[in-house]
């Protein structure tokens, strides 16, 4: 009697734990291009940014803020503004292109320059794709400055937060009303640690994956190509267009 019951429990545990093993930890969503804070971090393009280099994806608070880190207790790097941020030269009209690791329902899209509320997108609660593009105007504004993109779930108090640094021509910079200059909520020592077991540690023997496509399922540790670069899987997941590795360090880890 005790093997009969013992083999259904094992097995459903085994299914579960693949289950576990398929889907990517920590995952939500980020502006990958133009790259945002999160995702300069992630790339290894700005030094110094705290556990944000694991999981670009995962910054997410209440909704309501107007600070790069939404105002939570993490990654509260991202509201220093005294590191050298890159910025993304762009023209009067930018496509935001957000990659998204779990569709949650969204309300709203809402970008900022500052406090001012530059653009809108209503999804009135439905589920997004994997990947979302938002075309933006910029109102006009010339010099270089911070846009805030805020990602309002549908059915639950928070937000996903990315803030992109970018340069339009070659003017001065807005006034200090119309570029965000948050401070941090919490300092740097603040942040909890990490949970390790959301970045594994790349195998040592890592298998060879060829030349990335989509469609196919990679194994953390697998490596592939992608356009003459090499990358490395730092999350098992099914790879679909517009998880290209450049734009997923969540994801991938250049080599």
């Amino acid at each position: 009697m005790r093997k009969r019951i013992l083999t259904p429990v094992l097995s459903t545990l085994a299914v579960v734990a693949s289950m576990l093993v398929a889907t990517p930890a920590h995952a939500h969503g980020y502006v990958s291009s133009p790259a945002s804070r999160q995702a300069m971090c992630a790339q290894g393009k700005v030094t110094g940014c705290g556990d944000i280099v694991w999981e670009p994806q995962s910054v997410e608070a209440p909704k309501g803020s107007l600070q790069c880190n939404g105002g939570g207790s993490r990654f509260a790097e991202l509201n220093d503004n005294t590191k050298n941020w890159p910025a993304t030269t762009v023209t009067d009209n930018v496509t935001f292109n957000w990659v998204l690791t779990a569709r949650h329902r969204t309300s709203t899209w809402e970008y900022f320059v500052g406090s001012t509320r530059i653009a809108v997108f209503d999804d009135g609660g439905a589920q997004p794709g994997a990947t979302v593009s938002h075309n933006v105007n910029l109102g006009g504004r010339t010099g270089r400055f911070t846009v805030l993109a805020r990602w309002n779930v549908y059915d639950t108090i928070n937000a996903f937060y990315s803030c992109v640094d970018v340069q339009v021509g070659t003017g001065p910079s807005p006034s200090p009303s119309a570029s965000p200059s948050p401070s941090p909520s919490a300092s740097p020592s603040a942040s909890p640690s990490p949970s390790r077991s959301a970045t594994p540690s790349p195998s040592t023997s890592p298998t060879t994956g060829g030349t990335w496509a989509a469609g196919t399922t990679y194994a953390v540790g697998a490596t592939v190509t992608y356009g003459g670069l090499t990358y490395r899987c730092r999350q098992a997941h099914t790879a679909i267009a517009g998880w290209e590795p450049p734009n997923v360090p969540a994801l991938w880890q250049l080599v």
